[in-house]
């Protein structure tokens, strides 16, 4: 799966073998394998969740030159069509590891029991060899992996020090070690199994076929053969295939599962529908919109397929330091074994006790404390409609501490609708309002601005004939005009009229200009119509529009607020008091009104200045610069806007307001799990380290620590599934 990034850079994502142990040394070496090759500029490989996500330059390699060199380095790679398979493969390797951990089990207690009972030689060796055997397996072919690379690993040192404890006479400790190292194991790959199945069961949300008017006949065909434009029939309890728009019928469709939203959607002729979610009352005629590759839970799964191999920094740098620390290990073990005897200590008791430093310092419980977690995250996200683009914005979300809102269909409901019109009294060409109505209609029937669409609408709504528009012209944030009948219609606020003509004279401009500022005192979005005519222009009359505040504004503001966050800023090109209404209304502390887009960065930009760390929240639509500055890009309404899924960090599904102060509360919630993770990792790491030195502990004692904070940590992490705010 390939997803383009810029006119030459690409992403593909490929599922590779998951392969045993708990180093990812090896795939450190497949990535520094992988950027070596002529034109990838970015890689991430996980042995651990199976995956690897290459950046990369489509004018100089391809996605297939990339597999090649994947296969080069002897990795295998399963294919989309194989996914069941794999995922299938995966469960009965998860299978494998529970059998092997119960033979551990059973030959470390048989050969323990034979010796307490001074049973045959041969049947204690048995049950030891048995233990040896398959505790080890996995761990020895991790590690056989990395010294291929010329790496080292934890695999490797929990290998060294079972067989050390076995070279002196003490083979109980080394098969307890990798009962416990094999048991972790397992429980860590089905942590993670489990957080990985939670984000791909998005994919079961679409159906694979759909029923498909042909000739006046219902027809079943494969979702990836319905085109554009045709019809398809749901019927309650079905699950809609597929993006359209309904035709015919009345009903209403469950969107928990896309947008989160917890309410059935009444739908009607005319409403988006989208695929993946559930018809629950009503028959359905819905014309295709989007063909299966483009529709919302298509672009959605394809996403999370990257999420997953998008590491959050804690874990890169955890990643990185996995090679020098396991050395350093080594270090530290051949030291607590060459100083004493050089002192002239007792080998046994020496080796004994430098096995037991190995396993207490090894890092397992901190590597895995990291992907546990947000991968854990991401899912419970996944699941209330928010998805994250990758780990990253899941640290990134905890730090937020400065928030900026657009206003229009993110604060209020972006319906604007059209509410007077007002024709000039004393203008040159007598007007009716539908005449007004009309030729504001004609101009903006080329915009796709939300108060031009709302005239528009009024226009259609009065059934009025709209006459065609020419030579259309539009100034970004101030207006637009076009040549309507013979003669130049200007539509616009008071920047526009303050720019246009070259400063000709423009009747009415006054008292027009004394209006706009009257409705705006009511709340009103108002601009004026004016014609040339000559040198100059008339003032022809105005327009005025008004939105709705969304409910439960008001509310997530002061959620924000009890989260931590410090500064809450509206963004909008609205006038200045029509924007502070709204800002009363909902309790926000700073307003930037009129801003032209490139203002909205600017005004960004400063933010990120004064507070480092500044979310954005728009509706991904005109707002895709701002979102790309800030810190964080929170675009809403994602399942129908494709700039939202591509500019966005966090992208939320439906429109509720108050899933943005979920991901701040699950970003910070994250980021206190992985601390109380490192916390527990590296204290149990520290004290028995510092126990073994100042008074030395039996070797099960430190196989016990080292291998049940491993395991804590990892249920720690596994508990973000159940967040809720």
């Amino acid at each position: 799966m390939a997803v383009t990034e810029s006119p030459s850079l690409s992403i593909c994502t490929i599922s590779i073998e998951r392969r045993g142990g708990r180093g990812e040394a090896g795939a450190r070496a497949l990535e520094r394998h992988l950027q070596n090759l002529s034109g990838v500029h970015d890689v991430e490989v996980s042995f651990r969740t199976g995956s690897a996500r290459i950046t990369y330059d489509g004018s100089v390699t391809s996605e297939t030159k990339i597999r090649d060199a994947v296969r080069d380095r002897a990795v295998s790679i399963r294919d989309e069509a194989e996914s069941d398979t794999g995922d299938e493969s995966i469960r009965s390797e998860l299978r494998r590891e529970a059998v092997f951990v119960g033979l551990t089990l059973l030959g470390m207690v048989t050969g323990l029991a034979t010796g307490w009972l001074d049973g045959p030689t041969l049947l204690i060796w048995a049950g030891y060899g048995v233990a040896y055997t398959f505790g080890g397996w996995y761990g020895l072919k991790g590690a056989i992996e990395t010294l291929r690379d010329h790496r080292v690993d934890i695999d490797l040192l929990m290998i060294v020090a079972a067989l050390g404890a076995l070279s002196i006479g003490a083979p109980f400790e080394g098969a307890m070690l990798l009962f416990l190292f094999s048991l972790s194991n397992a429980l860590q790959h089905y942590a993670i199994g489990r957080s990985r199945r939670a984000i791909k069961s998005l994919v079961e949300m679409r159906p694979d076929e759909a029923q498909v008017l042909r000739d006046g006949e219902e027809v079943i065909v494969p979702i990836d053969d319905v085109a554009v434009g045709d019809v398809f029939i749901v019927r309650p309890g079905d699950k809609i295939p597929l993006d359209g728009t309904v035709t015919a019928g009345e009903g209403t469709v469950d969107q928990a599962s896309l947008t989160g939203e917890s309410v059935p959607v009444p739908k009607e002729p005319g409403d988006e529908v989208f695929g993946g979610t559930i018809n629950e009352s009503g028959s359905l005629e819905i014309e295709v919109t989007r063909q299966a590759h483009e529709s919302a839970i298509s672009r959605l799964i394809d996403m999370v397929e990257n999420v997953q191999s998008e590491k959050a920094p804690t874990q890169r740098l955890i990643d990185r330091l996995e090679q020098p620390y396991v050395l350093g290990v080594f270090g530290l073990t051949v030291a607590a074994i060459a100083i004493p005897l050089a002192l002239g200590g007792e080998f046994t008791s020496t080796f004994y006790r430098a096995m037991t430093l190995m396993v207490a310092a090894s890092p397992c419980a901190v590597i895995i404390s990291t992907p546990a977690a947000v991968l854990s995250a991401i899912a419970s996200a996944g699941r209330q409609g928010v998805l994250f683009k990758g780990g990253e914005h899941v640290e990134t979300a905890a730090n937020i501490d400065a928030v900026a809102f657009d206003k229009t269909g993110t604060l209020t409901q972006g319906n604007t609708q059209l509410t007077d019109v007002f024709v000039r009294e004393t203008a040159d060409v007598p007007l009716t309002d539908d005449g007004l109505l009309a030729l504001g209609a004609a101009v903006q029937a080329r915009s796709e601005h939300h108060l031009a669409r709302a005239t528009v609408t009024a226009a259609e709504e009065r059934a009025l004939d709209i006459p065609n528009a020419q030579r259309f012209q539009s100034a970004a944030g101030k207006g637009v005009r076009a040549a309507v009948e013979d003669s130049t219609i200007h539509i616009g606020n008071r920047s526009y009229f303050g720019t246009i003509l070259d400063g000709a004279a423009i009747e009415g401009l006054d008292p027009g200009l004394d209006r706009l500022q009257s409705l705006e005192s009511e709340g009103k979005t108002s601009v004026i119509v004016a014609r040339e005519n000559g040198d100059g222009a008339t003032v022809l009359g105005w327009l005025a529009f008004t939105d709705t505040v969304r409910s439960g504004a008001a509310e997530m503001i002061e959620d924000l607020r009890s989260l931590g966050v410090e500064h809450i800023v509206m963004l909008t090109g609205d006038n200045e008091r029509v924007a502070q209404r709204i800002a009363e209304e909902v309790g926000i502390d700073e307003v930037q009104a009129e801003l032209l887009p490139e203002e909205k960065v600017a005004t960004i930009e400063a933010l990120v200045d004064q507070h480092e760390n500044v979310a954005m929240v728009g509706d991904g639509v005109n707002d895709a610069p701002a979102l790309a500055t800030a810190t964080l890009g929170i675009a809403m309404g994602g399942a129908g806007t494709d700039v939202a899924l591509d500019t966005a960090d966090v992208v939320l599904m439906g429109d509720d307001l108050s899933k943005i102060p979920y991901v701040l509360g699950l970003g910070r919630t994250t980021r206190r799990t992985l601390s109380v993770n490192l916390a527990i990792a590296f204290g149990a790491i520290a004290l028995m380290v510092g126990t073994i030195l100042l008074r030395g502990i039996p070797l099960p004692l430190a196989v016990v620590g080292h291998e049940g904070s491993t395991v804590l940590v990892s249920l720690n992490g596994l508990r973000l599934l159940g967040y809720r705010k």
